[in-house]
């Protein structure tokens, strides 16, 4: 059966002051949807290093499918080195060039995408112009295409996020990146205002924002909807927002309404970040004996 959601991009290993951990946002996102029961296809690529066999072990024991990740021996396994002094506001040093730079087209990976209902990418894997050339042909075989903005300076540059926002029908971005990419229009920082301005510019039918501790805010055709923030003992940030996304598409794909996927959404973001690391399974149980404190 094919997968309803693929998803493409970078995946690495975290490197923590306490420790290795798995990591890039496309994964994280993968991991949490399989952990909340769906069964995403996963496209990327690891180096034949010791590091590349350790994170494909590590998604095999979570379940997901490694059929679409390639393994490469020119480059490395993708590391970053993270710096948790503010718990909040982690700081990333993304190493470069490495394996997911040089993710390569095939025919099973094309057909995959032309048949599942929604494709999910990122902006950081098209630092390099291998993965990008990859990305953009096959987001113009994807039906649904959901564009999880992740800006991390210095791997990004305005004509490309341009150019991917344009192919996007679903943008989720963060109050820092709507910012910036509003700003290079001259919007001034009100939310909405900044929301809308994009949405009708780019032709997206929904655009959702997530605002850390504060919640989140989704624009689509009926308007705006809000959901407030849940309080936590926050070990780290790490992977929140993938796993409020990974919910909120888990909720789209099944016909929720917005209010009611952006609750379940801001509510798992929460309990990620009261564990360490990017990937800590939160199970129904978990997440409703939650949301009824």
């Amino acid at each position: 059966m094919t997968p309803a959601i693929v998803i493409f991009g970078e995946m690495l290993w975290d490197m923590l002051p306490s420790g290795k951990q798995p990591g890039g946002a496309p994964m994280n996102v993968a991991i949490h949807l399989k952990n909340f029961g769906l069964n995403p296809a996963f496209i990327s690529r690891v180096g034949t290093d010791d590091l590349g066999v350790e994170l494909t072990d590590y998604l095999n024991r979570k379940g997901l499918s490694t059929e679409y990740v390639q393994v490469g021996e020119t480059h490395l396994t993708g590391i970053v080195k993270v710096n948790l002094t503010d718990k909040t506001e982690v700081a990333y040093k993304i190493v470069q060039p490495v394996a997911w730079d040089y993710i390569q087209p095939d025919q099973k990976t094309t057909e995959l995408v032309e048949k599942s209902e929604v494709f999910l990418y990122g902006s950081l894997a098209v630092r390099n112009q291998q993965t990008k050339e990859t990305l953009y042909n096959l987001l113009e075989k994807a039906r649904l295409k959901v564009f999880d903005v992740n800006l991390r300076p210095p791997h990004y540059d305005r004509a490309t996020i341009e150019y991917l926002m344009g192919k996007a029908d679903i943008v989720k971005v963060n109050e820092h990146e709507l910012s910036i990419v509003a700003g290079w229009y001259g919007i001034l920082p009100d939310t909405q205002t900044q929301m809308k301005f994009l949405a009708d510019k780019f032709d997206l039918q929904m655009i959702c924002l997530t605002l850390g501790a504060a919640g989140a805010m989704v624009l689509d055709a009926d308007g705006f909807t809000s959901q407030g923030g849940y309080e936590v003992e926050v070990q780290d940030t790490i992977g929140s927002g993938d796993s409020f996304l990974a919910m909120f598409l888990k909720h789209m794909l099944a016909g929720s309404s917005v209010a009611i996927a952006l609750k379940n959404a801001c509510a798992v973001g929460a309990l990620v970040a009261t564990y360490q690391g990017a990937t800590p399974s939160i199970s129904e149980y978990e997440l409703e004996k939650f949301l009824s404190n």
